[in-house]
């Protein structure tokens, strides 16, 4: 015969729930699909020297190369939106605030490149950036989840 304990309820296998559990599955497919992009961003810039042409593009930011100004912009973002995932993936306790911080972070440059440059450089045309619909879920699910991901 069993004898239960005591201590029954703190018990990892049955009281065990994951971080990751409280992310929606847009997020995961997203966080892979930046996971794998950050270090693809790591291996550009390892041997950028060695490519002629390669195009680079997020948030409506372009190059051509990633050896330029806006190549290593869109190298770092790529970066970051790979070092959010890994601590979203890997449910680091940092990474709900990281991920809030990229979520802002994107929808500040879409704003700049909808609203500021097209009309600061003229061969810049108004481009209505999609990417807003999801930048915009993806930071009230973030700060909804910031606090249960916290206390897991």
């Amino acid at each position: 015969m069993e004898e239960q304990s005591a201590f029954e309820e703190f018990d990892v296998k049955s009281n065990f729930v994951r971080r990751r559990s409280l992310l929606p599955v847009w997020i995961k497919i997203f966080t892979w699909f930046f996971l794998i992009g950050g270090a693809i961003a790591v291996l550009i810039l390892i041997c950028g020297s060695f490519l002629t042409n390669i195009s680079l593009s997020l948030y409506g930011i372009q190059t051509q190369h990633p050896y330029t100004l806006t190549g290593f912009l869109i190298s770092i973002l790529f970066i970051f939106k790979g070092i959010v995932a890994y601590g979203l993936w890997f449910e680091q306790q940092w990474a709900p605030k990281a991920a809030i911080i990229d979520a802002i972070v994107g929808i500040i440059i879409c704003g700049i490149m909808m609203f500021i440059i097209p009309f600061t450089v003229s061969n810049i045309s108004f481009t209505l950036r999609l990417e807003l619909i999801p930048l915009y879920f993806y930071l009230i699910k973030m700060q909804k989840i910031k606090k249960s991901w916290e206390n897991l």
